[in-house]
């Protein structure tokens, strides 16, 4: 039993903890040198890649030079970044980095908590961005479009990562991801978005009662589908894969692509609407308009059918070689958001060459 200490035993100084190694990278810019046995980086990399973290604390994990400058020119807000060299932080915009916790560790740390092949030695945890309070690239903003995308049940992360890209790079205005939609922080869609996270609004997580109020009034929304080579435009298809619509046992039922939508559809089988249906390459892109693209696993929901009937929007359909099968969501998406792009840049160059035009008289 430890004896109790006397009064003057008790006010003579306590040995303090190890001070922190803090060393300058430039002036004004200090970080922080990891002692051995130091396992924050691995406590905080653990946490930061489960989704109910992510959640809960508002904190997401980036990795690498590109993803980092992009976050944090894009106004996200750094926490701490885990480096391995003070060269990493030289590439680093230095006005955004000093309001972040910067720790040098080894290189051997970060390889091991890494989900690269070929780490960089670079690691950052930042808040969870805010569309509406983020600065995205002006080139973004010049070049973006009347044009929105809506995931609806996207579930591989690759998938998602690479229609976030092609969104970034169509100039979509905003994506919108519904619940059963993979989340977007998620490192494997961060990785494969390149940086398509910090060039267009993403809000992510919307039932579908709430996705209207995040769209412009007057849109018209239209579904990606795959068709049946044999079918003719101008019918619905029901083929699974991406951006299908559920399995109906009624036949496919014929519309005209050109006419003018009614904004009431009929209803097949379990109360799906019944759209009308054209080709991709057709002309459908009106301002503003929005395409919705389906998981390969469960396809386009009732829901995503019922919000394009309301809005007077088509079935656009993809065709491939028969014997093929059904497209996937990512490249599905590729596929019309660029042709929508296509089409709303030759309509705005209509517009702009008939005000050219000289009045008459």
């Amino acid at each position: 039993r430890e004896r109790p200490q006397s009064p003057a035993e008790r006010s003579e100084p306590q040995p303090l903890p190890p001070a922190v190694e803090r060393s300058a990278a430039a002036p004004g810019l200090w970080y922080e040198k990891a002692a051995p046995g130091d396992r924050r980086l691995g406590k905080v990399v653990t946490i930061a890649k489960s989704k109910k973290f992510r959640d809960n604390h508002g904190k997401i994990l980036l990795e690498g030079h590109r993803l980092i400058k992009d976050a944090l020119e894009a106004g996200a807000v750094p926490q701490t970044l885990f480096f391995s060299t003070v060269g990493h932080l030289k590439l680093l915009p230095e006005a955004e980095i000093k309001r972040a916790s910067l720790v040098k560790v080894k290189f051997e740390d970060i390889k091991t908590w890494s989900d690269l092949v070929t780490p960089q030695g670079l690691l950052g945890i930042f808040s969870k961005p805010d569309p509406a309070k983020m600065s995205y690239p002006a080139a973004q903003l010049t070049n973006s479009l009347p044009l929105l995308l809506i995931c609806d049940n996207i579930r591989d992360p690759g998938n998602l990562g690479t229609i976030l890209r092609s969104a970034a790079g169509a100039g979509c205005e905003k994506v919108l991801l519904t619940k059963g939609c993979v989340d977007p922080w998620e490192p494997k869609v961060l990785r494969a978005g390149m940086g398509a996270h910090f060039r267009v609004p993403i809000i992510a997580n919307l039932d579908w009662e709430s996705v209207p109020t995040n769209l412009p009034d007057g849109i018209q929304v239209c579904v990606a589908d795959n068709n049946d080579p044999d079918a003719p435009a101008g019918t619905t298809s029901v083929p699974r894969g991406a951006g299908s619509a559920p399995d109906s046992p009624k036949a496919p039922t014929k519309s005209s692509p050109k006419a003018a939508p009614e904004h009431k559809d009929k209803e097949g089988a379990a109360g799906i609407p019944e759209l009308a249906a054209q080709h991709y390459y057709e002309d459908w892109a009106q301002t503003p308009v929005a395409v919705v693209i389906g998981g390969e696993t469960h396809g386009l929901s009732p829901a995503a059918l019922r919000l394009a009937a309301s809005t007077g929007g088509r079935r656009l359909l993809i065709p491939v070689v028969p014997g093929v099968d059904s497209l996937n969501s990512a490249i599905a998406a590729g596929i019309v958001l660029f042709e929508g792009k296509r089409q709303l840049l030759w309509r705005h160059k209509q517009e702009d060459d008939r005000q050219k035009l000289p009045v008459p008289g």
